[in-house]
């Protein structure tokens, strides 16, 4: 499995609310973690994760471009927490040792309901 498939599905599954599964698959020893809003270990995030496919069972997570340079890997994707939601732009980075995920980085930005730009954020 490529970094990219590794990296495809950890973060779906996270989506979906099986983030225990992803992180047991795809995570190495001494994960770290980027996100201000959480502690940087991944017991943290890893439930932090599941309570937002709990609080928002029906979530949409569509990924639009991933990139690979050595052992990053980026992934450019639409987040919607509903259905009719407009939702977020997120990237999130990856690095691996050994074919595991060992330390991630997110970055979000709401898509604007009004956008001047006539190319859209995807």
């Amino acid at each position: 499995m490529t970094k990219k498939e590794i990296a495809k599905n950890f973060l779906k599954l996270a989506a979906k609310g099986h983030s225990h599964e992803g992180f047991r698959l795809y995570v190495g020893k001494n994960f770290k973690h980027h996100n201000s809003h959480f502690k940087g270990d991944a017991e943290t995030l890893m439930l932090a994760m599941e309570e937002s496919a709990r609080t928002n069972p029906n979530k949409i997570f569509k990924i639009h471009h991933i990139l690979e340079d050595g052992n990053l890997v980026a992934v450019h994707s639409h987040l919607k927490q509903t259905p009719s939601d407009i939702g977020f732009a997120v990237v999130h980075i990856l690095k691996f040792k050994d074919d595991k995920i060992i330390e991630l980085w997110d970055l979000g930005q709401p898509v604007p309901k009004d956008s001047i730009n006539e190319n859209g954020m995807f």
